[in-house]
């Protein structure tokens, strides 16, 4: 093995490291696999319950993070998972589209994510007012559920000066109503928008916060409903949140700068004396690679008709990786959540998150809705 290690170096250290949580979470996500199946069958007396492979591999992820626990050998692999691999799957998912549909669903889309983005923002600042949450945080909670969760939380943070606390209440409100709507969003999809997939994406695309709940929740309704556009959907809606980062970051730096007083600089003392690290980027990488996989796809069926057994076998090999990746991805996103955790933000944080997710769900669901009937 000394000769391995000359050869690759540190990164071959990090792929030993990440193995052991890497296989966790394989693991877990072919148990979730099987009682999916089992269930559906209704094996050994169970009741058949179409339950969806992901939905099984995030509550068996949750409840063995809170029962079990995660050991320390575990944690480098399951954030490989869900920072990497699971980015992959997402980007992967891109071949399901062409330029032509993507842009369809993205022209029924716009009006949507851009209501919920508006409802995000300012139901967000005026609950956080209300029920007296820090302005910082109450930002946070603003723009982590209009655009794209923990990802948002994460590149608004160091502008506008958050605490570290603050930005780990944020997090946590996110991840926990953002798992709440994964697991209950694709059953209100398929009670109100069961005849139209597309509309049952661009709602969960939309009322969801971060980029790996609305992929979970996506593939529950999909696997669920057998309705594969739904995913696209989801996927082509998300990313139109995401784009929108790059604008609110900095308009979030200028308006909490404007409204900032001495009192309130000096109560951050943590987060300026903070050294300056490297800010994340504005549009996450996935979200490119999922537009430049789009393209592989328009510009690969164009060359060979769609129809060349190559390009079939390539095309279905994409489709089977991207759901391993998004599997055992969201098997590790079930295994983050902290229960205990959530609990330590105290009530205002999590009653403004509350309010201001409901608020975007029910916006997405009646928008969606109505251009459904109307569109229908």
């Amino acid at each position: 093995m000394p000769g391995v290690r000359r050869a690759f170096g540190p990164g071959w250290a990090a792929v030993r490291q990440a193995l052991p949580g890497l296989a966790l979470a394989v693991l877990l996500a072919a148990l979730a696999r099987g009682a999916a199946q089992a269930l559906a069958l209704g094996l050994g007396g169970l009741p058949k319950l179409p339950l969806s492979p992901v939905m099984c591999a995030v509550v068996l992820g949750m409840l063995w993070r809170n029962s079990v626990g995660v050991p320390a050998w575990a944690t480098r692999g399951l954030d490989w998972a869900m920072y990497r691999l699971l980015r992959v799957g997402i980007a992967l998912v891109g071949l399901r589209l062409t330029l032509a549909g993507a842009t369809a669903i993205a022209a029924t889309a716009v009006p949507v994510a851009l209501s919920c983005l508006a409802v995000a923002l300012l139901a967000g600042l005026f609950i956080a007012r209300a029920l007296a949450v820090p302005r910082r945080l109450g930002v946070l909670l603003a723009i982590g559920t209009a655009v794209c969760g923990c990802t948002a939380v994460v590149a608004v943070s160091p502008v506008i000066r958050a605490r570290h606390a603050e930005t780990a209440f944020a997090v946590t409100c996110v991840v926990l109503f953002g798992c709440i709507a994964m697991l209950c969003y694709p059953w209100v999809a398929g009670h109100f928008l069961g005849a139209s997939p597309v509309h049952a994406g661009i709602f969960l695309g939309t009322a969801i916060h971060d980029t790996s709940q609305v992929i979970g929740a996506a593939l529950i309704y999909s696997q669920q409903a057998a309705a594969p556009a739904a995913l696209a959907a989801a996927s082509v809606a998300k990313l139109l949140r995401n784009l929108s980062i790059a604008v609110l970051v900095p308009a979030a730096g200028w308006l909490v700068q404007r409204h900032e007083t001495d009192a309130d600089r000096a109560a951050a003392p943590d987060a300026l004396a903070t050294p300056s690290r490297p800010r994340p980027p504005l549009v996450p990488f996935f979200v490119l690679a999922f537009i430049g996989f789009i393209v592989v796809r328009t510009a690969g069926d164009a060359l060979s008709g769609g129809s060349t057994p190559l390009w079939r076998a390539l095309i279905d090999t994409g489709y089977t990786a991207s759901d391993l990746f998004l599997t055992c991805g969201m098997t590790a996103v079930g295994l983050s959540v902290s229960f205990t955790d959530m609990w330590r933000i105290g009530w205002r944080p999590l009653a403004a998150g509350f309010v201001v997710a409901t608020l975007v769900g029910s916006c997405s669901l009646l928008l969606t809705c109505g251009m459904a009937r109307f569109l229908g």
